[in-house]
């Protein structure tokens, strides 16, 4: 049994030994450093090596195999690190640059990428733009042979200085941050520093519509030097903010640095002009403020208001015209007309109103639709004129027939009198006919036949010299009014004429 237990002892041990001998041949193999390309030689010498030419190559710590060719991460070089390369940790950046000293020179410039909205109800508008903003900081210089920048996103942003601009009377912005955070850094060797996000504000705009719709307006969007606190977001308190003796924010290449995208468009608007203006703001209790502008000017599109409220209002008043043709006698026609025009002319000032603020003063659009509703309601008025002295007229020409048929049965011949005049008077004759009568004296009326049911009377009537040209001027001067088919006729030129008039002088 001992010597059974020997063999397999001895024969474990041999297989041990084999097994490491073969691994360890297996390991060599692996590990053989292949040939790294030198100084001199040529790519084509080594063909299985993946070459890193010139000292970088060298410091990468790169190794060629025949297998295997790997190449190690060169950020992991403490040397290459941003912290160490700009010096971050050594500099205290809650102080601007040139602490104590000059103001620090800001440039600023701006792309506008779209103008998104312009709300007259609210007076603002939105845009969306690129700011960006050139300074130098000398604690950021860092050596390079090359003289490149480096180039950070927004996490490098919150360790170092900032200028600290904000728009002023804002009343909503945000920087974007889909799929990131719109923000890049770009520092230079020298210290020089660009810094750039991606933006869309709405912002006040004080707009004018005495002259709406055929104005134009002007918006502002303002820049100003100021510190993200809470006393500064109330704008009464602002304690914190550089300067123009901490901070100068100037347009880095004047006009030029404002850049629009040409297919910039509105849906009302005509975008005129982009501009930009620079000058001091000062605030009493913390001094001078450089505050920078872009201005931009819009004049409004003209055929969307006459499309949807010049020629409605128009056609509602040429309708309000159509009573003058219609028969005084049509009540109903001419009334249900008249209410259908100054119900639709309502509507129109409602609806145009309820799109605009509520401003204290008029507006050129107010003018042209309360005129149109007062021509049309005028028509309407016209109608009650005409149908109330139509009213009136019959009822005199019904008591003019009673009173005559009363007088033919009373008075006596007048057979022998001269200077008398003859007429013809039916049923159906108008006060006109009886107004002719005026100047003569009712000497006598006789029926011709009393049983005529015609009613036709001979009225025998005497000159009155006196009384002649006193009745007759009178007469004259109530013309007019007494004829309401006179009215109608007048109406139809009066009407149109004052209305063209109007549009002419508007």
């Amino acid at each position: 049994m001992q010597y059974n237990a020997r063999v397999l002892l001895l024969l474990l041990s041999l297989i041990l030994m084999a097994e490491s001998r073969r691994l360890g041949s297996r390991r060599k193999r692996w590990s053989e450093p292949g040939e790294t390309l030198k100084p001199g030689k040529t790519l084509g010498e080594t063909p299985d090596a993946v070459v890193l030419v010139g000292k970088a190559g060298l410091e990468a710590g790169m190794v060629n195999g025949p297998l295997s060719r790997k190449i190690t991460d060169g950020t992991k070089s403490r040397k290459l690190k941003t912290s160490h390369l700009l010096r971050v940790d050594e500099h205290d950046f809650t102080m601007r640059p040139a602490f104590a000293g000059p103001a620090v020179p800001v440039g600023v410039d701006v792309q506008v990428e779209s103008l998104d909205s312009i709300s007259e109800v609210d007076m603002d508008f939105t845009m969306t733009l690129y700011l960006r903003h050139y300074w130098k900081d000398e604690r950021l210089a860092f050596p390079s042979a090359t003289n490149k920048s480096m180039t950070f996103d927004g996490r490098l942003v919150k360790k170092i200085w900032v200028p600290d601009v904000f728009f002023v009377h804002s009343k909503r912005s945000f920087i974007h941050d889909t799929t990131t955070d719109n923000i890049m850094l770009r520092v230079f060797p020298d210290g020089h520093v660009l810094y750039s996000l991606r933006v869309t504000v709405t912002a006040a705009c004080n707009m004018d519509f005495s002259r709406f719709p055929l104005d134009s307006q002007t918006c502002t969007l303002e820049l100003e030097s100021c510190e993200f606190t809470a006393l500064c977001l109330t704008v009464l308190l602002i304690t914190n903010a550089y300067t123009d003796e901490d901070l100068m924010l100037y347009w880095k290449s004047g006009d030029e640095s404002l850049s629009t995208d040409d297919r910039i468009s509105l849906s009302q608007f005509l975008i005129q002009k982009f501009h930009t203006t620079s000058r001091l703001a000062f605030y009493s209790s913390t001094g001078w403020y450089n505050r920078l502008y872009i201005n931009f000017t819009l004049r409004r599109h003209i055929f969307f208001f006459l499309l949807q409220t010049y020629f409605p209002a128009t056609l509602m008043v040429m309708l309000s015209w159509v009573s003058f043709w219609i028969d005084r006698r049509a009540v109903p026609a001419r009334v249900s007309l008249g209410i259908t025009t100054v119900l639709t002319m309502s509507t129109i000032i409602t609806g145009v109103n309820a799109s605009m603020p509520r401003v204290s003063y008029i507006k050129a659009v107010d003018i042209y639709l309360w005129v149109s509703f007062v021509f049309v309601f005028l028509s309407v008025l016209e109608y009650a004129a005409v149908n109330y002295l139509t009213t009136v007229r019959d009822g005199k020409d019904r008591k003019l027939r009673e009173k005559l048929k009363e007088q033919s049965q009373t008075l006596p011949c007048t057979c022998g009198i001269p200077h008398t005049k003859t007429m013809m008077l039916d049923g159906m004759y108008s006060e006109a006919d009886a107004n002719s009568l005026a100047g003569y004296t009712r000497a006598s009326m006789a029926a011709e036949d009393p049983s005529d049911k015609q009613e036709q009377m001979v009225v025998h009537l005497t000159l009155d010299n006196e009384s002649t040209e006193t009745k007759k001027k009178g007469i004259r001067s109530f013309r007019i009014i007494q004829n309401t088919h006179t009215i109608d006729t007048y109406s139809r030129m009066i009407f149109p004429g004052a209305y063209i008039l109007f549009n002419l002088i508007y």
